[in-house]
């Protein structure tokens, strides 16, 4: 159901579609009405105060900043990820054949000064076609003060970068890092309720939040093709609650009774 009290909804326009072919990203303001950051402030906070603590420096970047699968705490998430405005944006930049991919909050609360080296989320979770989108929307302003990304404009168009890890790199959860010129890097300073959007090549990262009062809190939804396989998992399909169009796994199809 339509959340028309919560989201603004629209399409994208033939120059943003161009914009994010050339570029690689978008950000599209006030997709988050007021009324729905206050909610999705509140509900996520709820969860996050029920699993996490304060930062320490002795966790992983995992412990310290991920909540993974948030749309099972958070009802409006469920809504906004299920049936959103991300869902029509993603018919337009992907097709139309959409599940999702992953739902996780990415906070960096204040006093978290770890950064987060250049990346693409594509090297995290490699999934086929190539097509597949990031979607940051903001709970909070985020700047240069409190840790916003950054991203190298055009990035993408070098496709899929392979990184070799140790094992026991993969045991550790060890952050997957390549090389880039950080002379070309963007910030992406956005207002409470913007939401940014990346191909799934984008070289980004993030710096540590140094404010002493401000958290950076972030809404992290990952769309897909709904025929997606996990390049990494003897191209299995990613399994995602399918949001638009229609799917050939019939694994994804039963996936929708288990979100």
């Amino acid at each position: 159901m339509k959340q028309e009290g919560l989201f603004n909804y629209r399409k994208l326009t033939d120059e943003e579609l161009a914009s994010f072919k050339e570029q690689g990203f978008l950000i599209i303001k006030g997709i988050l009405k007021p009324e729905g950051v206050a909610q999705m402030q509140q509900e996520c906070m709820t969860a996050w105060d029920k699993e996490k603590e304060g930062f320490d420096p002795t966790k992983s970047w995992l412990q310290n900043s991920l909540l993974v699968n948030i749309h099972h705490k958070a009802p409006a998430v469920r809504d906004y990820y299920f049936d959103g405005p991300l869902v029509d944006v993603a018919t337009q930049l992907i097709g139309p054949n959409v599940k999702g991919a992953t739902s996780q909050l990415t906070f960096k609360m204040k006093g978290n000064t770890k950064p987060f080296g250049w990346h693409q989320d594509n090297g995290y979770g490699e999934l086929e076609p190539y097509n597949a989108l990031t979607t940051l929307t903001a709970l909070d302003d985020t700047d240069r003060g409190n840790g916003c990304l950054w991203l190298i404009p055009g990035s993408h168009k070098q496709g899929q970068i392979r990184v070799q890890q140790s094992e026991e790199q993969k045991k550790t959860q060890s952050e997957i890092v390549v090389a880039a010129d950080d002379s070309l890097a963007v910030p992406m300073e956005m207002k409470a309720g913007d939401s940014l959007i990346f191909n799934c090549w984008m070289l980004h990262k993030s710096d540590g939040n140094y404010s002493t009062d401000r958290d950076r809190r972030i809404l992290f939804l990952r769309y897909a093709d709904a025929d997606a396989v996990e390049v990494y998992n003897n191209r299995k399909p990613r399994l995602g609650k399918l949001v638009h169009g229609d799917t050939k796994f019939e694994e994804v199809k039963a996936f929708e009774a288990d979100i």
